[in-house]
């Protein structure tokens, strides 16, 4: 695993597995063995989006407001501390290269490893894990595109009950898509050895935290024991049983996405320290200290509740209240005047691994005319975004002129080779906005149906702003810019025929070289707006396999002025980071990557143990 050296501006090169961010912000690594669990401590946390799936390995769950959650209940192999560095999560399990040629790798569950059930996590839901974050056993060329709700971003009902479909976003030619052959799996069913096809730079970061295979096997499959439930998925996945396979899949899509605590609480199942014990719908979500988890990252924090407050101004003032210890609002200049006037708060400001952008609809948007599958018109409305206007009037104001355009897709500001992208990528051309160009453009263009409805999160004040101000600048050259604003806009990212242009930020969470790349790669799971391009495929390919780190930063370079030259989208600004917190707890110590605040969430204190005044 190579990490690149980060500058104090923050520089994540090409940082990866991005997660659709709704606000960001994140602590010092202890290894728990000085950690213990207060009775009856408690704090309360806010977030600005709610929680609303357990799985955030597919398309629809992968978002920051359900990894938060998802990271402090589901363990996993390693995890990145604040450095930020890799730390390898020994108590949950080992792994190993037991061969480089070709790429083999050995993953073993730790002695003592239970799902919060008492059910041991064993070598089913690695072998699970892996089926789903390969899509080696998928169906072959099904597009479950006209299976999507156009209003919430799930599958429908009328989604074929004979298929094999992991939504996972796979690709074979990257991460676990490049492992084909079936794993074996270990005598005493506590391991898995898996082939690679060919090399893969970031093997490290390719398996995350699995699902409990028994209870997919239980739900899929009808089969009300646990062990033969594991034993059911193993042989479907062995015997490539397409028959099992197909509800096998459906349910790891679908099954554990909630918005409330379901009544079958084996849907909400823990690995890590912390267990969901509530969670009512859009107002709070609460976890528990796991009583089954025996790992080093032991909770000092009997129960921490994350309330769902979208507004920051209303972060800051239940903060103000004592109704929340903790907030990680997305930064205003209102904010941080409000922030400066608590006593009894501390506030730690920085730079984020988050960025924001404009991406358009390639294929299947909600114009009549699928108005950005046409380059002079994806030009032409880059040309009118007002990056600059944005940054001054939202951005300045908090970090002062320290505040800069983001003018990369794949590097971050500070980074070795951003400078020199972005001096041959061709953003210089989108630093100001071009009306006349822009009418130019979209004149020639032939296209007659100018609306283009954007897609942001209606409920966040800066979304709100950076809406109208792209808006108005917009109609200047001649677009009708609508309004797709919607408070489960996340779920709608992806969706066919549900807007044309979306306003979000990605989140990093790593510092693997490879795992942005899904954002552009057909059919990647983050490929959001059906965007494809061969010489990006093939640059792609060749950075999943390259360990040399120049070879690797002239490719990033080839794939960043691809992007711009292919009119992909704009990116806008890197986030400045607010975290505030108040003198009852200890041990918060801010990430730039993802889970921000929550990473070492097992570490925080409360420096008085009674309740907080949260639910």
């Amino acid at each position: 695993m190579r990490i690149k050296r980060i500058s104090a501006a923050v520089a994540l090169t090409a940082a990866g597995a991005l997660v659709i961010s709704g606000c960001a912000a994140g602590g010092g690594d202890n290894n728990g063995d000085d950690s213990g669990l207060v009775e009856g401590s408690s704090i309360t946390a806010a977030w600005n989006q709610a929680f609303y799936s357990m799985n955030g390995n597919t398309s629809y769950g992968n978002a920051t407001a359900n990894n938060n959650i998802n990271y402090l209940t589901l363990d996993g192999f390693n995890y990145y501390n604040n450095t930020p560095e890799l730390v390898k999560n020994e108590s949950f399990g080992s792994y190993e290269v037991v061969s480089e040629d070709p790429l083999t790798v050995k993953y073993t569950i730790a002695d003592g490893v239970n799902w919060s059930d008492g059910t041991p996590v064993d070598a089913s839901d690695l072998l699970l894990n892996w089926a789903a974050l390969s899509r080696a056993l998928d169906t072959p060329d099904f597009d479950p595109g006209e299976y999507t709700d156009p209003d919430t971003g799930e599958f429908t009902d009328a989604f074929p009950t004979d298929v094999v479909y992991f939504d996972s976003g796979a690709t074979p030619t990257a991460g676990l898509g490049l492992v084909t052959k079936t794993p074996e799996v270990s005598d005493d069913n506590k391991s898995i050895t898996m082939e690679y096809d060919q090399p893969f730079v970031d093997w490290e970061l390719s398996f995350p935290s699995p699902l409990p295979a028994h209870v997919v096997g239980k739900n899929a499959l009808g089969i009300s024991d646990s062990e033969e439930a594991k034993k059911a998925v193993v042989d479907a996945i062995q015997n490539d049983d397409a028959a099992a396979l197909a509800p096998i899949s459906a349910f790891w899509n679908s099954g554990f996405n909630f918005t409330e605590l379901p009544d079958d609480p084996e849907l909400y199942l823990a690995s890590g320290p912390y267990m969901i014990t509530d969670f009512v719908a859009d107002q709070y979500i609460t976890l528990k200290a796991n009583p089954e988890y025996k790992g080093k990252n032991k909770a000092n924090i009997e129960e921490i509740t994350v309330r769902f407050i979208p507004d920051p101004l209303a972060a800051v003032q239940a903060l103000q209240n004592g109704e929340v210890d903790i907030i990680s609002p997305q930064a205003t200049a209102d904010i941080k005047t409000a922030l400066d006037a608590l006593d009894g708060i501390t506030v730690k400001t920085g730079v984020e691994g988050t960025y924001e952008h404009v991406d358009l609809q390639f294929d299947q948007g909600k114009n009549s005319q699928n108005i950005f599958s046409n380059a002079k018109a994806r030009e032409a409305f880059m040309k009118v975004i007002p990056r600059q206007e944005i940054l001054d009037t939202l951005i300045k104001p908090i970090v002062g002129e320290d505040a800069l355009l983001r003018s990369s897709q794949i590097f971050v500001p500070g980074a070795k080779g951003y400078d020199e992208s972005v001096a041959e990528n061709g953003s210089d051309a989108y630093a100001e906005v071009d009306i006349d160009g822009a009418k130019q453009l979209l004149a020639e263009s032939g296209i007659t149906d100018t609306s283009v409805c954007i897609l942001y999160a209606s409920n966040n004040p800066r979304r709100v702003n950076e809406f109208a101000l792209i808006q108005a600048s917009a109609a200047k050259a001649g677009f009708n810019v609508t309004d797709c604003g919607s408070e489960d806009w996340g779920g709608l990212l992806g969706t066919p025929g549900a807007y044309d242009a979306s306003l979000f930020g990605w989140q990093s969470t790593s510092l693997g070289v490879t795992n942005s790349l899904p954002t552009f790669q057909t059919g990647g799971i983050n490929n959001l707006n059906f965007y494809s391009n061969s010489e990006v495929d093939d640059i792609v390919a060749k950075l999943n396999v390259e360990f040399d780190e120049d070879k690797q930063i002239d490719l990033e370079k080839q794939l960043d002025k691809a992007l711009w030259s292919d009119f992909y989208g704009v990116t806008i600004f890197q986030f400045p980071g607010v975290t505030a917190y108040s003198d009852r707890v200890e041990g918060i110590d801010p990430s730039i990557l993802a889970p921000t605040i929550f990473w070492n969430a097992w570490d925080w204190s409360v420096t008085d143990s009674g309740s907080s005044s949260g639910e």
